[in-house]
């Protein structure tokens, strides 16, 4: 297990499946759109939910893969379900989270979002062999 929430942070970035998660122009767009301090709501909200029930419904299965930028950095920081929570972040499942809990993985998906809002890191789109590349605006 990662002593540091630094060492966890850089064992998900060298993760091949948890590296490949990237926010949409759409994602950005909504964040900036909504606010950061409705972003966390949201993701408090879905964790609540979804994940830090004794028993969620569904585990395993119950965090989309798109719909919303929560659910993206969720996958992408493996708190997407119990298992999850379990195998990165040492939290048994066949138990409710704790509030603290629940707060540690709320910071951990903000701050995976912060991150790859302000470093513009989204997924490429899609470029034909005779289009010109556009900038990227700066956000924030």
């Amino acid at each position: 297990m990662f002593t540091t929430a630094q060492e966890r942070k850089n064992a998900l970035s060298k993760s091949k499946f948890r590296s490949r998660f990237f926010l949409s122009p759409e994602d950005i767009e909504y964040i900036k759109k909504a606010s950061w301090p409705v972003i966390r709501s949201h993701a408090y909200d879905f964790i609540a939910q979804r994940v830090a029930p004794k028993h969620p419904e569904n585990d395993g299965r119950q965090t989309p893969y798109a719909g919303h930028p929560v659910f993206k950095a969720q996958h992408a920081t493996a708190t997407c379900c119990r298992g999850c929570l379990a195998k990165w972040y040492g939290i048994p499942k066949g138990r409710m989270l704790t509030r603290g809990e629940v707060d540690m993985v709320v910071v951990a998906i903000v701050e995976w979002l912060e991150e790859h809002v302000g470093k513009n890191k989204v997924l490429p789109e899609k470029k034909s062999e005779n289009q010109v590349p556009e900038l990227q605006a700066t956000f924030w």
